[in-house]
């Protein structure tokens, strides 16, 4: 079971690391606008975070049940 919750946790990481490269590659396509990057930037390093929280959260969970 422990290793169940594992393998789900490290499904979750890959997932959010898969996210962060699509939202790097759509980034670089688009054109750049140096008013909005920064704040975009750390919109989108405020959603990864928290993915990778609830993840880590959600691990907690299961495996302390």
């Amino acid at each position: 079971m422990k290793d169940q919750f594992q393998d789900k946790a490290e499904q979750l990481r890959q997932q959010a690391k898969e996210r962060i490269g699509q939202e790097r590659d759509e980034r670089r396509e688009r054109p750049s606008d140096p008013m909005r990057e920064p704040r975009e930037r750390g919109r989108r390093d405020q959603e990864s975070d928290r993915e990778r929280q609830e993840a880590e959260d959600r691990f907690a969970e299961d495996y302390d049940a």
